[in-house]
């Protein structure tokens, strides 16, 4: 994923909504991001995985991102950035709750159950790298395309180190690589969320100038 962000002539740059096939394939990531998000509820809170949790929470907001930028397509990029700039602010959000739940885990201390949380993690990845695959070609549009590509992509991360995770508790018997997952999770919601909020600005910038 390139970290550059691309500040070209928006007026001449062709709209989401134009580009083929980008529709359909939001609806697709809605569905299985809210599918997703029930599974991975019901599994956190059997397995008592604080990254389980963490990463359904990701994915309800994956599925509400989604809905928000399937209402903005078609609208002036203006539109498009101000959306952007809200997924970027949920990110945000989700790696402080990410944070603080790590911390009630820490206090609480009790190990999670790795197996549930290795099986669901590698159905969470399965689920995230087919969606990342629809999504791969639409990485280099405007901020609020990027911000789809950008919470596709580390939810695929996530899921791998929840299975990391799994893998850790197994061997250990301690909380602590759930724990350590979760905020590590946090962190990349945290800095995806920055990097979104930094090109949206600077996208309205660009049309308030104009």
């Amino acid at each position: 994923m390139s970290a550059h962000c691309h500040h070209h002539d928006h007026e001449h740059e062709a709209g989401a909504a134009e580009v083929p096939g980008y529709r359909r394939v939001l609806w697709i990531a809605l569905a299985v991001n809210a599918l997703m998000f029930g599974v991975e509820i019901g599994a956190g809170l059997v397995s008592g995985s604080v990254s389980l949790l963490a990463d359904a929470i990701d994915f309800f907001g994956d599925a509400a991102n989604y809905g928000l930028t399937l209402a903005v397509l078609g609208m002036h990029a203006t539109w498009r950035a101000r959306a952007a700039q809200v997924k970027a602010a949920s990110m945000l959000v989700f790696g402080i709750l990410v944070l603080g739940k790590a911390a009630w885990a820490i206090g609480q201390g009790v190990a999670p159950e790795p197996v549930t949380m290795g099986l669901v993690g590698a159905l969470a990845l399965a689920a995230n790298v087919g969606v990342a695959v629809l999504l791969y070609s639409y990485r280099s549009g405007d901020a609020n395309m990027r911000a789809v590509w950008l919470c596709t992509r580390n939810d695929a991360i996530g899921n791998v180190a929840v299975m990391l995770a799994a893998l850790g508790v197994f061997g250990t018997g301690t909380l602590w690589p759930d724990v350590i997952v979760a905020i590590g999770m946090a962190a990349l919601a945290i800095s995806a969320g920055w990097t979104v909020m930094r090109q949206a600005r600077g996208e309205l910038d660009v049309h308030k100038a104009a």
